[in-house]
C-alpha cells in the first residue's frame, strides 16, 4: 500500500477542484462532490482547507499560479519587447487550446470572492512578475501608452484569451496569418503613435 503526501493530498483535492468548477461551476461545488471527484474522505478536505470559500480562494490561486507558469514560460527578458510580447501572446493561445477546462472555468475563477482583494492583487502581481514588467519596461523606454499595466494586459494579452475561447468554440478559425495578424493588432492598440 502506498501512502500520499500532505502535499500530494492538497494538490488531489485542488485538481479535483478546479475540474468541478469547470463542469459544474462554483454554485455546483459541494464538498461532498468534491470528496467523490478526489477519492478522499470529506473531512480529508477539512485538514488542508478551513471552509468551501477558503478552499475556492486557493483554488484561485493554484489556477493562477499555473497560468503565470506557462504564461511566462520561454520568455527572454533580453530580448525586444515585441518578441517578449509575442512569446507571451502565443502562450496564452497554446494554454486556451490545450486546456479548454482552464478557459470555461476563467470567468468562475474571476468571480471567486477573495478575502482580501489588495492582498491578492499584490500576490497575483508577483506571479505574473515578467508580464508586469515588459509592460512597466515598455512605457520607460517610451513604447507603450502611459496606461496601468493591467489595463495594457486588458487591452492586449487578453485579447488572445478572447480569441482562443472563441476558435475553440468553433465561432471562427483563426489560421496562422491571421493569428499573426492579431498579434500584430493587439500590439499596435498599446504602443505609442
Amino acid at each position: 500500500m502506498t501512502t500520499m503526501n500532505t502535499t500530494d493530498k492538497r494538490l488531489q483535492i485542488l485538481e479535483a477542484t478546479k475540474k468541478t468548477v469547470a463542469s459544474v461551476g462554483i454554485q455546483g461545488v459541494s464538498m461532498q462532490k468534491l470528496a467523490q471527484e478526489a477519492g478522499v474522505a470529506t473531512g480529508t478536505i477539512y485538514r488542508y482547507f478551513n471552509d468551501k470559500d477558503h478552499l475556492l480562494e486557493e483554488l484561485r490561486y493554484y489556477v493562477m499560479s499555473q497560468m503565470a507558469d506557462a504564461i511566462q514560460k520561454n520568455v527572454d527578458t533580453k530580448q525586444p519587447l515585441k518578441q517578449q510580447y509575442r512569446t507571451m501572446w502565443l502562450n496564452i493561445w497554446c494554454i486556451a487550446a490545450s486546456n479548454i477546462d482552464s478557459l470555461k472555468a476563467r470567468v468562475q475563477y474571476d468571480s471567486i470572492p477573495l478575502q482580501d482583494n489588495q492582498k491578492a492583487r499584490q500576490h497575483e502581481r508577483k506571479m505574473f512578475a515578467m508580464v508586469d514588467g515588459l509592460f512597466t519596461e515598455g512605457k520607460k523606454q517610451g513604447v507603450f501608452k502611459d496606461l496601468d499595466n493591467e489595463i495594457l494586459s486588458g487591452l492586449s494579452l487578453e485579447v488572445s484569451v478572447s480569441l482562443a475561447r472563441k476558435h475553440i468554440l468553433g465561432i471562427y478559425q483563426l489560421e496562422d496569418n491571421a493569428l499573426e495578424a492579431a498579434i500584430e493588432a493587439s500590439w499596435d492598440a498599446i504602443i505609442k503613435h
